[in-house]
């Protein structure tokens, strides 16, 4: 006989429930951003369809069947047609990197008539279920090159083709598939690496006088080979790796000045230093600051936000929404936004943990991974600590695709955390 379980008493109910609140405050505060204060507030404005609250109410209806409908299908499915679901959106990403026209630089959305759709959001879920796919197979081994190289090409394939787009900002989120991979047994220093590249990018920009660098770098492989193991195998391995930091450094102007666009360029420049041109690329990011200070503790109060009723910071709705909660809800209003997003990673990773089946523990981690990534990036660019790259706030930011993605992520989560009983351990 079939075993079959109860998804009302199964499903894990304290996610259901914050999801719910970030979508109801998401609507609200969309509707704020765009808020102008010109008539009289009415109930009835926030049903408004030909504003991006209507908007966002009928996405928030979208996401309703859709949740409905994950709960409905056997949760096999989405083992069964993860490979597919992977290979229909890297298509679709073919089509649109070839058809699309280019939006602030960037070809990222397929247009038919009024509807667009933007398959780089939905290719993150598909990636994650992908990986988590292949990473469960019996014979699967980490440490194998056969299996790197899958493992790669899952995930390079569509970092690859969204870099193609213009969307550097999108492709920066597939980077948390590396804290999943370090999850299950990959050593450390691939992470070390890429901390360290970051590193001494910046350094490079920051510090004019080159013999400062290449003095450091000097000092900290004399001092590593004096520290540790003074064989001949750990004393080649820090010299290569110091004049490959020497390279990667002599190699941050060449790269800054012709592999990034100019928009690019300058938010970098605005990150290191907000005053460099406050009227003219500075002027988002010094908006940004001034909104949400301007909430000081408690907030100006729901549709009171100056700042927004006079426009002065730009996508608001969308990339800036925190700006509206800082401005309006103040302080206590941000801090609780942080405590109820730090709740939902908490939870998601200790459902994670709690998975007897390795597909599900992996694509567990990938959703807290990149919900993590677009909650520190969106509102650490708008308090001016990264640069500005169009990351969407999750169910906070206007727009389908985001809101229907983020909800794909989280809830074929619970569907398959519900199951998790009927799985064994490989």
């Amino acid at each position: 006989m079939k075993r079959t379980i109860d998804i009302s008493t199964n499903i894990d109910w304290p996610l259901v429930i914050l999801f719910g609140i970030f979508i109801f405050a998401g609507w609200l505060n969309i509707f704020a951003a765009n808020y102008s204060g010109e008539e009289t507030f009415e109930f009835s404005d926030l049903f408004d369809l030909g504003t991006n609250a209507g908007k966002q109410l009928l996405f928030i209806g979208l996401v309703c069947s859709i949740v409905i409908s994950i709960f409905i299908i056997d949760y096999r499915f989405f083992e069964t047609f993860s490979y597919i679901s992977w290979g229909v959106f890297v298509f679709l990403l073919v089509i649109v990197m070839l058809f699309a026209r280019e939006v602030n630089g960037a070809r990222s959305w397929l247009e038919l008539g009024s509807f667009r759709f933007q398959p780089s959001e939905f290719m993150k879920f598909s990636t994650a279920l992908a990986l988590g796919k292949y990473m469960d197979k019996p014979n699967f081994k980490l440490s194998r090159f056969k299996d790197q190289l899958a493992i790669g090409a899952i995930i390079g394939i569509p970092v690859v083709l969204i870099i193609l787009q213009g969307d550097m900002g999108t492709a920066l989120v597939f980077s948390v598939f590396i804290i999943v991979l370090f999850r299950e047994g990959m050593p450390g220093w691939p992470l070390t690496f890429g901390l360290l590249s970051i590193v001494i990018f910046l350094l490079a920009l920051l510090v004019e006088n080159e013999l400062y660098i290449w003095g450091g770098l000097a000092v900290l492989a004399i001092v590593t080979i004096w520290l540790g193991k003074k064989t001949f195998k750990r004393i080649a391995l820090v010299v290569v790796l110091a004049f490959l930091a020497a390279g990667m450094f002599e190699s941050v102007d060449y790269a800054f000045g012709n592999l990034l666009k100019p928009h690019q360029q300058n938010r970098i420049l605005v990150l290191l230093n907000p005053n460099i041109d406050p009227l003219g690329v500075g002027w988002n990011i010094t908006q940004s600051k001034i909104a949400i200070g301007s909430g000081g503790v408690g907030g100006k109060g729901f549709l009171n936000g100056t700042q927004t009723k006079f426009d002065f910071v730009p996508e608001q709705s969308t990339d800036f929404i925190f700006c509206t909660i800082g401005e309006e809800h103040g302080w206590i209003g941000s801090l609780l936004l942080i405590v109820m997003f730090i709740t939902v990673l908490l939870r998601i990773i200790y459902i994670a943990e709690r998975q007897k089946w390795r597909m599900v523990r992996v694509y567990g981690y990938s959703v807290a991974g990149i919900i993590f990534f677009h909650f520190t990036v969106n509102i650490g660019m708008t308090i001016g600590l990264f640069p500005v790259i169009g990351i969407p706030l999750p169910f906070f930011s206007y727009g389908g695709s985001s809101l229907v993605s983020f909800t794909l992520l989280l809830f074929i989560l619970l569907k398959l955390d519900a199951h998790r009983s009927q799985r064994l351990m490989r």
